[in-house]
């Protein structure tokens, strides 16, 4: 079962506190699966360029504009991935990877 503190993670909203790159930022509280925590996501969906790649910085601060500070749902969890949790990211009732397009995978 997926879950955070007990609840199911998509009942509960969890606060983007750090954008760390385009595609990866950190929540509060922490997420558990699979007998892991952490606090940083990777969102599934979409695949943004790498940092030092054209529109790696407009992806970041799109991506920071959009929800930092803010509330998201995490949902449908796949993998732990150099310590994120790789799982669809919906933002105020919308996947994430739909606000980037041009990146979608």
């Amino acid at each position: 079962m997926f879950i955070n503190n007990g609840i199911m993670p998509g009942s509960m909203g969890l606060k983007v506190t750090n954008i760390v790159k385009a595609d990866t930022f950190e929540v509060f509280p922490p997420w558990r699966w699979g007998g892991q925590s952490g606090i940083r996501v990777r969102p599934t969906g979409y695949n943004t360029p790498e940092e030092r790649q054209l529109g790696y910085q407009e992806s970041k601060n799109k991506l920071r504009k959009l929800i930092l500070e803010k509330e998201v749902e995490l949902k449908n969890f796949v993998d732990i991935d150099y310590d994120r949790l790789v799982c669809d990211v919906y933002f105020n009732g919308k996947n994430l990877a739909d606000y980037f397009p041009e990146y979608k995978e």
